[in-house]
């Protein structure tokens, strides 16, 4: 009981933090079930599944509070759920036991994306207009941006959430480069996730079977999402996302260094590891106060 109770609380933060910074449930989860043990293949197969129903609820919030671009949405899950196949695929004929250190990389280099993105000082949350309560009358204007690769990246975005659920850290910094504005690059990714998780989950249980999964895992981390969608939700459009993404940032990397750490057999040297990336968190931290501080000086 006190493990469902746990995975529910790690559904919730992690439903949360996708909600709010349009990536981190896939990560999160994924680091948490292979910590516990749980083979890679049931790893992903469960986390696509909760992912499924957590970005219904997460779509309709966005969909609710005007944050997505239909045009954009179609684009991603169409390239993202190709590049899903793709990932299931080869995480359907490598063994368990040699995947779980490469999985626990793939998770740090995640942890370090999400790190790199916020160590850069972020743009204010979108403020809602006073009166405007109607979606449907009054629809949302969408800046354009640079779509150049956006469908090779959602590719690349889709094969990485059919190894580890990681698709937002991959998909929703490239279109905040690419100069999409947060509200649109964060809801359409969300909304988008729905169709690469449902094909991920339906093409490893094709592959796979059912063997492995558990059934209470699964609806405690969607019961955790889907409380957790739209207070993400409504929660992006005023709270600032810098803070919260550093945290999982370091987080993410922590945990997997852990993994790795074991997998590798070190000893006291694992700490040498740890203390790194608590002096890359601070650094990334620092990182914006300096870069002002060095505009100031510049002549």
């Amino acid at each position: 009981m006190h493990e469902l109770v746990f995975v529910a609380l790690a559904g919730f933060a992690a439903s949360f933090v996708d909600g709010a910074l349009g990536m981190g449930f896939g990560p999160t989860s994924s680091t948490i079930l292979l910590g516990a043990g749980l083979s890679p293949a049931t790893t992903s197969t469960t986390v696509n599944l909760a992912k499924v129903a957590t970005g219904l609820a997460a779509a309709v919030s966005h969909w609710r509070f005007r944050n997505i671009d239909h045009r954009l949405v179609i684009r991603l899950a169409v390239a993202g759920s190709l590049g899903a196949v793709i990932g299931v695929t080869v995480l359907a004929n490598i063994d368990g036991k040699t995947l779980r250190p490469i999985l626990s990389s793939m998770l740090v280099v995640v942890g370090l994306r999400i790190l790199l993105r916020f160590s850069r000082p972020l743009p204010d949350a979108d403020t809602p207009r006073e009166g405007v309560d109607d979606y449907a009358h009054d629809p949302p204007s969408v800046p354009a941006f640079d779509q150049r690769g956006t469908g090779l990246v959602a590719a690349a975005g889709g094969v990485t959430n059919g190894l580890i659920g990681a698709w937002g850290p991959v998909v929703t910094p490239f279109l905040l480069q690419r100069g999409l504005r947060p509200r649109f690059a964060v809801g359409s990714v969300n909304t988008a996730e729905v169709a690469v998780a449902a094909v991920s989950a339906g093409s490893l249980l094709g592959a796979l079977g059912g063997g492995g999964l558990d059934l209470g895992v699964i609806l405690a981390m969607l019961g955790g999402g889907i409380v957790a969608a739209p207070v993400a939700a409504l929660a992006i459009r005023f709270i600032p996302a810098r803070a919260m993404g550093l945290a999982v940032g370091g987080l993410l990397l922590l945990t997997n260094a852990r993994e790795l750490a074991d997998w590798a057999s070190l000893a006291s040297t694992r700490w040498v590891l740890y203390a790194l990336i608590a002096v890359l968190v601070g650094l990334a931290a620092l990182a914006p106060r300096w870069a002002v501080r060095a505009a100031g000086h510049t002549p």
